[in-house]
């Protein structure tokens, strides 16, 4: 993707006051109000109005290094968008997605990429969530029955992709999962979704630890080492 800095915008954004936001004790960052247009940052905010994944619980969901990386360069991660079946165009041949309908994510410079990640990396709702976890140690996978594994038996193909070019596009693409996830976090939310969030469209396919496991492992074998 091509990178695009909104500049007029994230000006007159950044030139913002510090603002309060309902449910925390503190105030957010200037630059957090990229955020607040779409993102719902904390759990009692509308979901309804917002347009794309939650941030309330970032703390417990990404690497420090890669979010503060992608604020700066954001690719897309949502092939289909927050919600995809507004970008979705049905045809007699088959489904494509509407790519023009696609609004480009605002970057920001790497001052306010530091200040967005401090905050981000605050919002730790989930902390219990992630300690009530089952430990996940990495094991090796045979890439050939991971992928096997991933698409046949789990059916996490019909949803997500693990190569840029295969498999379903309403939820986030998994084959970078390993740079800009936590472990625990993926474990812990495959394990049950609406823990996480109520209104997540995943499913809890009741898996076992083992089973989880080997997923994730299948995700971290994605990882191509810079």
């Amino acid at each position: 993707m091509t990178k695009r800095t909104y500049l007029p915008l994230l000006t007159l954004l950044l030139a913002w006051p510090v603002v309060p936001v309902a449910g925390f004790a503190e105030e957010i960052p200037a630059a957090a109000n990229l955020c607040l247009t779409c993102h719902q940052v904390t759990v009692e905010s509308d979901r309804a109005v917002q347009g794309a994944p939650p941030l309330f619980y970032a703390g417990n969901k990404f690497n420090r290094d890669w979010l503060e990386s992608w604020l700066q360069t954001p690719t897309r991660i949502r092939p289909a968008g927050g919600f995809f079946a507004d970008h979705i165009i049905t045809s007699e041949g088959g489904d494509s997605i509407d790519t023009a309908s696609l609004a480009p994510h605002p970057s920001v410079d790497s001052a306010a990429a530091k200040q967005l990640s401090d905050w981000l990396m605050s919002l730790r709702p989930h902390d219990q969530l992630i300690a009530e976890s089952s430990e996940y140690s990495p094991a090796p996978i045979s890439p050939r029955l991971g992928a096997m594994d991933f698409v046949k038996f789990k059916g996490c193909g019909g949803c997500h992709r693990d190569t840029p070019e295969y498999g379903g596009v309403s939820g986030p693409e998994l084959y970078t999962a390993w740079q800009r996830l936590q472990p625990e976090f993926i474990v812990s939310y495959i394990k049950n979704p609406r823990a996480w969030n109520q209104q997540s469209s995943m499913p809890d396919r009741n898996l076992q630890d083992e089973q989880i496991h080997k997923l994730v492992n299948y995700l971290k074998s994605l990882h191509k080492e810079d």
